[in-house]
């Protein structure tokens, strides 16, 4: 957690230490490499040129899945990892990535049709080490998912994958890796790395709350940017090799797209894989996957064509419900910081595999997947110790978050739990604590809990990433913002002017990154 006083105190540490490693990027990736890194004894500080987990972290399709996408280009080494990788969230972190069953319907026309899909869902379970899968008719189907298309229709799949709250996992992460003693910062810049004998021993950075400049020095530095990680690159003369892909999402209100299981189907277009999935009492539908050619200083945004894209494809499917785009509650777009393969390939072509590159020192990891953030750490780390001239070992056994409360049930207050980590048991009682935020599961507790000990700088920090009522609720959850003022005062020591500007600061971004069009 960060008490308070934590920016002053590493500011302070900046200017009194070297560090064994200074990692650039506060997403899952940075986030999972702090981890590994001060469990593995090292001294460790971390920079976030925005918030936690506000960029390809925040704005995921909310799955932790092996990829069946994946399995059928060929690629089982990267399905297998992913399997694994899933069953040891689910297992390591309930409450916060639960199992979730997808429904996968076959329709008369489709390629691949019953066998190969059958065959294939047998290896992914085979990969798990359990049996999900199973067939099921055409009215089986139907009973599960009333709303589905019927027409030429012979039947379909269960099969099981994991959804998570994707900002909240890279939040539960950071902070398992400050219990382990690393520092982290959010809104923090690395503007340039500091060079000696043409190698890099450490960034120099701004922080864009107090305004102060100082130098992070590190025996090693890795470059966690995600979509913007050439530009940190270029700096030590690497040459570009991502190749941006955005993805957008609806959030719809369950009474308008319910679905009480998760399913994968196929735009009726081109056969790209859509999910429509059940998350935190909505659904999200999407997504879309195409070349981000907008700069990456601006919030990225879902365009004109990729909202009638998805459209198209839920009337197709839930014929229906006669969906609209402004029948969603919001919208939301993320960048994937993809390694750019062969020339020609088309985006969804494109392999997700993580990538290292070492350039005078700096060590950039890019591409790779939420579910496999920990494989990713680990491999970085490897690069890291050989920096270092010393093996920093991971534990590859080790549970994700160790810092778990005994006997904590799967229910709404176990999950609340599993979302801040102790911080929120440990927290004093508090009138109206058990007060729903509108029609989310979210309570004041959890909205006092991230503001005493989640690093929030701005409402948005605490509408989008800490709780996500702003893309839950309808117009951004602007009619609970008078509830949520006194909380924010209070404990940020804003004044009414203050409150002011941060409340139209978040509306004025809602409304133009994340309302439905």
């Amino acid at each position: 957690m960060w008490a308070e006083g934590w920016r002053e105190d590493f500011a302070e540490a900046a200017a009194e230490r070297c560090f064994d490693l200074v990692i650039v990027g506060g997403g899952i990736t940075g986030a999972g490499v702090a981890l590994e890194a001060a469990r593995a004894g090292l001294s460790v500080a971390l920079v976030e040129q925005n918030d936690f987990a506000s960029g390809t972290s925040s704005w995921s399709s909310k799955l932790v899945h092996g990829g069946l996408r994946y399995l059928a280009a060929g690629d089982w080494r990267l399905t297998r990892e992913s399997v694994r990788e899933r069953q040891r969230l689910m297992r390591d972190l309930p409450g916060l990535v639960d199992p979730l069953d997808f429904l996968l319907p076959v329709y008369a026309h489709d390629r691949p049709g019953r066998l190969k899909l059958g065959a294939g869902l047998a290896a992914y379970d085979l990969m798990a080490g359990k049996r999900y899968s199973r067939y099921l008719r055409p009215d089986d189907l139907a009973w599960r998912m009333p709303d589905l298309n019927r027409e030429a229709l012979t039947g379909g799949f269960v099969y099981r994958d994991a959804v998570t709250d994707d900002v909240r996992l890279t939040l539960r992460v950071l902070i398992e890796a400050r219990a382990h003693g690393a520092a982290a910062a959010n809104y923090v810049r690395a503007e340039a790395p500091i060079l000696d004998n043409d190698r890099v021993v450490g960034v120099r950075a701004a922080d864009r709350i107090t305004g102060d400049t100082f130098a992070l020095r590190a025996r090693a530095v890795v470059n966690a940017t995600g979509p913007w990680s050439d530009a940190l690159r270029a700096q030590v003369d690497g040459a570009p090799q991502l190749r941006p892909l955005r993805g957008s999402h609806f959030v719809f209100p369950f009474h308008a797209l319910p679905v009480a299981q998760a399913i994968t189907l196929f735009h009726p277009d081109d056969r790209r894989p859509l999910f429509a999935v059940p998350w935190q009492g909505a659904t999200v539908f999407g997504t879309t996957d195409l070349d981000h050619d907008a700069p990456m200083d601006a919030p990225p945004v879902m365009s004109a064509a990729e909202s009638a894209y998805l459209i198209a494809a839920a009337r197709h499917y839930f014929p229906g419900r006669e969906l609209a785009a402004t029948d969603a509650l919001s919208a939301y777009a993320g960048v994937r910081p993809v390694v750019a393969g062969q020339p020609g390939a088309s985006a969804s072509e494109e392999s997700r595999e993580s990538a290292i590159d070492v350039e005078r020192g700096l060590i950039t990891v890019t591409g790779g997947k939420l579910t496999t953030f920990r494989v990713t750490a680990h491999e970085v780390l490897a690069r890291v110790g050989e920096a270092l001239g010393r093996r920093a070992v991971a534990d590859p056994a080790s549970p994700i978050v160790q810092q778990r409360l005994p006997g904590v049930a799967v229910d709404a207050a176990g999950r609340r739990v599993s979302r801040h980590g102790p911080a929120y048991a440990r927290l004093a009682d508090a009138p109206d604590d058990e007060a729903r935020v509108g029609v989310t599961d979210y309570c004041r507790r959890e909205l006092r809990c991230a503001l005493a000990f989640e690093a929030v700088e701005h409402l948005d920090d605490l509408m989008l990433r800490r709780t996500r009522a702003g893309l839950l609720l309808p117009d951004g959850g602007a009619a609970e913002l008078a509830a949520i003022e006194p909380l924010c005062r209070a404990a940020l020591g804003w004044d009414a002017a203050r409150w002011a500007e941060e409340r139209e600061r978040y509306l004025a971004h809602w409304r133009a990154v994340h309302a439905p069009a």
